[in-house]
């Protein structure tokens, strides 16, 4: 176990200060259109003090906790995803010029950004995407310098949200790596504070910054207790068998047509999951044909458009796009990439205007061969 340190509500503040100095842009959770989303925050009262998140399938609202924990809640509907991965991006730019056309590609963005409230679910999350958009052959230029410099806090969750699966999944509640520093909030004597963890020679170089103090064995035991009891509170959990040959076995299951009765194609959970990273291009053009540009925008495989080739759409229906894409999210992501590509977040189970349950759609996959298997055993 790493030593550990302390800071209380001032040297969360003061942290934020160090981090605008060194010219980064912090982000932090802040409250907005009644959720917790991520925004610029600059002191402490820009955070969620004192809320916490009720969630459950299709369901999603704010609450008063009672105390004035400044993380108390689990994720919003958001992602880091928007900062790193942008729902909305320039690609190129074309004038005409008399009888020249100048085309001029957009440049990377040189913005330093700094992450604070980032939950384990999450750090697993921009892990994932980073194998994809930069750990191969094709290296997305403009994902890479937003990653590249960042400032990650994690935050140890010390409530888990109704739709959370993160411990079934091994990715969470505890940030285990990917952070420059990572807290634990605690009730300490005197008001709130942090239980701090380097992960990062940068992260030990800021922490050197700041008001703290070593850590007491009684006060890491506390930190420890608030993940465990977090662990243990999960909302949800997916199956604990090998998922991944369970769907590629069950690709005809009558399940995808029972639940196409219910979906209803909108695109919500692609939207708000932190590793989906679809996305298609558009051309705009002035009227005058002298400028034209080309956009990169999110999509998802759950709309009509996307499988479009010459023709028509592959995938037609209803059963197939949620199939894909459930398929696609815990199944052949390892023959792709190596890992799932479910954090257990439970976001795609909140935002769903029907309440449909990932995991409860697995379960029912995994159900029914079992009985199908006990059947077979008594014939």
């Amino acid at each position: 176990m790493s030593e550990r340190s302390i800071f209380r509500e001032e040297g969360l503040q003061a942290l934020i200060e160090a981090l605008s100095r060194r010219g980064f842009r912090v982000i932090g959770p802040t409250i907005g259109d009644g959720a917790i989303i991520y925004d610029d925050v600059e002191a402490l009262g820009d955070l969620p003090r004192g809320y916490t998140d009720e969630q459950e399938a299709g369901r999603y609202r704010l609450a008063r906790r009672d105390d004035a924990a400044l993380f108390g809640y689990a994720v919003g509907p958001q992602s880091w995803k928007r900062f790193l991965h942008q729902p909305l991006l320039r690609l190129w730019r074309a004038e005409r010029k008399g009888q020249d056309v100048i085309v001029e590609a957009e440049p990377p963005a040189t913005e330093k950004l700094a992450f604070l409230g980032v939950r384990a679910c999450e750090l697993h999350a921009i892990e994932i995407q980073d194998r994809v958009l930069i750990g191969g052959d094709y290296v997305d230029p403009h994902y890479e310098s937003k990653r590249e410099g960042a400032f990650i806090v994690a935050v140890n969750c010390g409530t888990a949200g109704g739709t959370c699966f993160c411990v079934s999944m091994n990715t969470g509640p505890r940030a285990t790596r990917g952070f420059d520093l990572a807290l634990t909030e605690l009730t300490l004597e005197g008001g709130n504070g942090f239980l701090v963890e380097v992960g990062s020679p940068a992260g030990a170089e800021l922490l050197a910054e700041l008001p703290s103090r070593p850590a007491s064995r009684e006060e890491m035991d506390d930190g420890d207790a608030v993940v465990a009891r977090t662990a243990a509170s999960m909302g949800r959990a997916m199956p604990a068998e090998d998922i991944h040959a369970l769907l590629m076995r069950n690709l005809d299951h009558e399940r995808w047509d029972e639940v196409a009765q219910r979906c209803l194609s909108c695109a919500n959970c692609t939207m708000v999951c932190p590793t989906c990273f679809c996305t298609s291009v558009e051309d705009h053009n002035d009227l005058s044909g002298a400028e034209s540009s080309r956009t990169r925008r999110w999509d998802s495989c759950f709309t009509m458009d996307y499988s479009y080739i010459h023709g028509g759409s592959v995938r037609p229906g209803v059963a197939s796009r949620y199939r894909q894409w459930m398929t696609h999210k815990l199944s052949t992501w390892f023959d792709q990439f190596g890992t799932s590509g479910c954090v257990g977040c439970g976001r795609c189970i909140t935002w769903c205007p029907v309440g449909i349950d990932i995991t409860e759609e697995t379960r029912a996959i995994s159900d029914s061969e079992k009985l199908l298997g006990a059947a077979d055993g008594k014939s």
